[in-house]
């Protein structure tokens, strides 16, 4: 799987305004911005995004993924 792959299936089940994805196809880390997280504890704003992926995880197609996750809000507060 390529980042671009893996971007491509989390953008399918997550309106996004903004995400990035990193890695070496095996472990990765994504920065995931969403105005669906308004509310969510951390915890719960990873189950969603692990859910965009399906059974990948489990298959080790997907077998590790770092995030972090913000609001569109938290997101413009962050240093750039």
């Amino acid at each position: 799987m390529t980042a671009d792959e893996l971007k491509s299936i989390i953008a399918a089940g997550l309106a996004c305004e903004h995400l990035e994805v990193g890695g070496d196809g095996r472990h990765w880390n994504a920065t995931v911005v969403a105005a669906e997280f308004e509310g969510k504890r951390p915890i719960a704003r990873h189950q969603r995004v692990y859910a965009t992926l399906g059974n990948r995880m489990q298959t080790d197609e997907v077998h590790a993924l770092a995030m972090k996750t913000f609001t569109p809000a938290e997101w413009a507060k962050q240093p750039r």
